[in-house]
């Protein structure tokens, strides 16, 4: 079975805005950046991933995604994360890609060993396998078995929708909770939850770790 993850990512410019009152716009920008390149540090390192595809609009995210060995698919609309999405999977489906795992730019606590856990085993036919947010609302991931066996719908209330054309489409529909894809970050409390992870761990996150350092010390946080 041949697995592409799929790494929607938006402009910068417009990127972790709800971070807005505690961070400036640059360090907002290093954040992200800091965040996507330990998304593909993860993503190389895992043994059941066979490549990777960054779709985005940003030039720096398309630097970093060359830097890590993964594809690039422009995105000049910036049309929104679910759009981002569908332009991966039809990337995937012409490389002849069997299942795709999509995955945010913003779990830089992803780790190797649980996306190889995820992508283990053959599912019998259709799958849909959801990873909620942390409030379980919300959608961080999805492994779709085929690619295109339903259209991607993030945003608030997405598991619902999800579970619904998974239903839709006669595909069975799992949810996994990998506890590394679980916690993306969007918000002050994202945040700390994710410094609270990092902290009670070793390894993994290099990137983000070392910038939320310099920031405690810069006493920018």
């Amino acid at each position: 079975m041949s697995t592409i993850a799929v790494v929607p990512v938006k402009r910068f410019r417009t990127s972790k805005q709800r971070l807005g009152d505690m961070m400036s716009a640059g360090t907002r920008r290093a954040l992200t950046e800091a965040m996507i390149a330990d998304v593909l540090i993860a993503l190389r390192r895992s043994a059941r991933v066979d490549g990777v595809v960054v779709v985005t609009g940003e030039p720096t995210a398309e630097a970093l995604a060359h830097g890590h060995g993964a594809d690039v698919v422009r995105d000049p609309d910036d049309a929104g994360h679910s759009e981002a999405a569908l332009r991966g999977i039809a990337w995937a489906l012409e490389r002849g890609a069997t299942r795709v795992l999509l995955v945010p730019g913003d779990c830089p606590a992803l780790a190797a060993a649980e996306v190889d856990a995820l992508l283990a085993g053959t599912p019998a036919g259709p799958e849909v396998v959801i990873v909620p947010d942390r409030h379980g609302t919300g959608t961080n991931a999805l492994l779709l078995t085929p690619p295109d066996v339903i259209r991607p719908s993030f945003g608030p209330g997405s598991r619902e929708r999800h579970e619904a054309a998974a239903g839709a489409a006669g595909a069975s529909c799992r949810i996994a909770e990998p506890s590394s894809l679980v916690l993306d970050v969007d918000t002050a409390e994202d945040l700390a939850a994710l410094g609270e992870v990092l902290a009670a761990s070793t390894g993994g996150a290099a990137n983000t770790r070392g910038l939320l350092k310099r920031l405690e010390r810069r006493q920018w946080l």
